[in-house]
């Protein structure tokens, strides 16, 4: 198996043009891995309500838990 070095070092001795088409389609190969995950979560929390598993909250409860985990206080 090839390390991460190696990766990189082979990658190096491309031309720059091909390096930056490479670079492109990672990111963007990225990004589709991204919004499938993102599409799956979503189906699983649209099938979890239906399902009704998760608890209601009033909004103002939701906006301000979500403050205090991206503030980092909530350690949970």
């Amino acid at each position: 198996m090839i390390t991460l070095d190696q990766a990189i070092d082979t990658v190096k001795q491309l031309p720059i043009e091909q390096q930056e088409i490479l670079a492109d389609i990672f990111y963007h190969r990225h990004l589709e891995k991204r919004r499938r995950e993102i599409a799956e979560d979503a189906r699983k929390s649209i099938a979890d309500f239906h399902a009704g598993k998760l608890e209601s909250k009033p909004v103002q409860e939701i906006i301000s838990e979500l403050r205090m985990t991206s503030d980092g206080t909530n350690e949970s």
